[in-house]
């Protein structure tokens, strides 16, 4: 489901709020996931510098496309297929989106409504939706 132009204009602004702080933002991010699901945390590189960077540059492309993100879905796809090889699990997703919505509300302070995490929470469903996508059709292939 498309974000409508009012969710799309609270996300971009609350990332702009953010950007200055993006690698605060991505720092706590991992901090907290690897703190929640301590299993995930041998999917990922040791050294995390690239990992970050990742990360922070695939937000600010989905803040970017948030009124088009139907265009980022064969990439997303694409990339839930690559996760499958590292071992995400469908569940992952959840936690990922989760604690993803935390770091951005701890960060974000008073800004942070119930209309923003819902904004939010729509565009990450969106995000793991695709990413799902791909992963469960890649399995399909491989099976």
């Amino acid at each position: 489901m498309p974000l409508d132009s009012t969710s799309v204009q609270r996300i971009r602004a609350s990332f702009d709020l953010l950007a200055p702080r993006g690698n605060e933002l991505i720092d706590e991010f991992y901090t907290r996931l690897f703190r929640t699901a301590p299993g995930v945390r041998s999917l990922f590189p040791q050294d995390m510098t690239q990992q970050k960077k990742h990360l922070l540059s695939a937000v600010a492309l989905v803040v970017k496309n948030a009124d088009k993100l139907e265009t980022l879905e064969k990439p997303l796809q694409e990339m839930g297929a690559r996760h499958v090889v590292y071992g995400a699990k469908k569940e992952h997703y959840a936690v990922v989106r989760d604690t993803m919505l935390e770091t951005i509300g701890s960060l974000a302070g008073p800004a942070w409504t119930p209309e923003l995490k819902a904004d939010w929470t729509a565009a990450l469903n969106a995000v793991a939706g695709a990413m799902i996508r791909g992963a469960e059709s890649f399995e399909k292939k491989a099976a």
